[in-house]
């Protein structure tokens, strides 16, 4: 079962893992905690019942430490590998797993808007951000090329490519 403790040894495997150091993954944590514990607050319960089971009886969780999870989270979004594969590295099932990463998404996205570290989905807002202006940060932008289907006639095709100007 992958664990944090075990991982952060490892400097080259745990950069192939999850694509940061063990620095700027250490500069996540406390905002990921923070983020975490606010999405997971204890919702009022309408009504008092009675508790049936014993405080901490139960399953017991298999990523109980904040690290574990941002580590699940960053190993998913770089590898995004099939749910039952990921959850094995875990001990999770993969419906576990299904629950674990749609929880951990959002707190990882929060964290990320947060720190002013959160993508930017238009390439032409990309110009306006504080780093681009500055020219402090070193800026990259990940693409991914499509095949267009394009007539074979060539009026055709200037005439598409005319329209779309």
């Amino acid at each position: 079962m992958l664990r944090y403790v075990e991982l952060k040894g490892k400097p080259k495997e745990f950069l192939a893992a999850t694509g940061l150091t063990d620095e700027e993954f250490q500069t996540l944590l406390p905002t990921f905690e923070k983020c975490y514990q606010l999405s997971s607050t204890p919702k009022p319960k309408a009504t008092k019942k009675k508790k049936q089971r014993a405080k901490g009886g139960g399953r017991k969780a298999k990523l109980t430490e904040i690290s574990d999870k941002l580590l699940f989270v960053l190993i998913y979004q770089k590898t995004f590998q099939l749910q039952t594969m990921h959850g094995l590295q875990f001990g999770l099932s993969q419906p576990q797993t299904n629950y674990w990463i749609h929880r951990l998404l959002l707190v990882l996205q929060k964290t990320l808007r947060d720190l002013g570290m959160k993508p930017e989905r238009h390439g032409e807002l990309v110009s306006q951000t504080i780093q681009a202006t500055e020219g402090g940060a070193t800026l990259s932008l990940d693409a991914t090329e499509r095949e267009l289907q394009r007539p074979v006639n060539a009026e055709k095709q200037r005439s598409k490519q005319i329209a779309a100007n």
